[in-house]
């Protein structure tokens, strides 16, 4: 078996000219890839960075500083590979990353030139990566995704992790969420939905979203945004959360792009989300969450910085579905049963909620 390289055993012994990572998707997991990219730059400046990336998570990256990306059209279907082969011709790296590891981004790596190729453990490694690369990151088991991708750095030699994202907002996508978010209110953001493909077991309900906002504007005089993408579920969410409010919402729901998003969740003082892109958006931009976990364990994709104010029903769930507690299944199997997310009370996020409200007004 091919060894695996960790801090203790890197790769290399110097720092690479020429680096390139693959990460197309998601939006949460490419957020999770910058500070490994932070880290990269600050052990080695000299180092030249290029990211290959999914158009959508390129809107949300562009801009970051010191990093060359390449764009992928997944749209393009196998054509996608060809243009991946043309934009990186006579170009040589010296070490690929290829932190993903679905089949189509394999194949895409062998498009790149590079002299050195890593990937996941053979443990965490699916749809024949070890076939495609040949180094790997040490195996440790059970960690949190953004942990995960650290393996690489550390196969790398760089030991030290810097929590740094500073992702580029434009000016004017401040002054576009200013506009809506007056900065001398305090804003409860919530993104309800997760995706339209988790529609059974990641989303809760509209009316238990309207109560923690009541509970939110009448407890702590908090001013509500609701935040999401264009998509007729989404849209559904905001609309069926403003009517049910007892008081006034801003319903943000597809009016913003990935930018002007990032704005909004600057201004907010706190997000309620489940697990979801933007919970790991306003995590990076440094807005606390109140993650929602049923059908997913928080341990392995909740909002990194915020894993304490996280309502955890997972371990239920997994009893209920499984009969068996989280540590005894497969570390990031899900609960896809349509009621999943029922378990988590209003009471539940309304106590969390006033907890974090009462830390950061101590801390302030």
């Amino acid at each position: 078996m091919p060894p695996e390289y960790s801090a203790d055993r890197p790769l290399i012994n110097a720092p690479p000219d020429e680096l390139c990572l693959l990460r197309l998707s998601a939006l949460g997991d490419c957020t999770h890839v910058v500070p490994v990219v932070r880290s990269l730059q600050a052990a080695w400046p000299q180092t030249r960075i290029t990211w290959i990336i999914g158009r959508l998570e390129h809107r949300l990256l562009e801009g970051l500083p010191g990093v060359e990306f390449v764009v992928v059209d997944k749209n393009r279907g196998r054509r996608a590979y060809g243009d991946l082969r043309r934009a990186l011709r006579g170009r040589r790296f010296d070490v690929l990353l290829q932190m993903q590891v679905s089949l189509r981004a394999s194949l895409l790596g062998l498009q790149v030139p590079a002299r050195q190729r890593l990937g996941f453990d053979r443990q965490r490694a699916r749809d024949f990566q070890w076939l495609f690369t040949r180094h790997r990151i040490a195996h440790r088991p059970r960690e949190h995704v953004l942990d995960g991708f650290f393996g690489f750095a550390e196969a790398l030699g760089v030991r030290e992790r810097l929590l740094r994202w500073d992702i580029p907002v434009p000016d004017a996508a401040r002054t576009w969420a200013a506009g809506y978010l007056p900065a001398d209110r305090p804003w409860l953001a919530i993104n309800p939905c997760s995706s339209a493909r988790f529609r059974n077991f990641r989303n809760w309900a509209p009316e238990r979203y309207a109560a923690v906002a009541d509970h939110a504007a009448e407890r702590h005089g908090m001013d509500i945004v609701l935040t999401g993408g264009p998509t007729d579920l989404e849209r559904e969410y905001g609309e069926a959360i403003a009517a049910q409010c007892r008081h006034p919402v801003t319903n943000l729901v597809g009016r913003t792009d990935l930018k002007q998003l990032l704005a909004v969740l600057e201004c907010a003082q706190v997000l309620v989300s489940p697990d979801s892109g933007p919970a790991h958006m306003a995590n990076a931009t440094g807005t606390p969450v109140i993650g929602l976990y049923a059908g997913s364990n928080p341990d392995r994709t909740g909002p990194y910085c915020s894993r304490q104010w996280v309502v955890n029903q997972y371990p239920e769930a997994c009893r209920a579905a499984f009969g068996k507690p989280p540590e005894d299944l497969r570390w990031g199997r899900r609960v896809r049963e349509p009621n999943v997310m029922e378990r988590i009370t209003v009471a539940e996020v309304t106590e969390r909620l006033d907890a974090l409200r009462q830390a950061t007004s101590s801390d302030a």
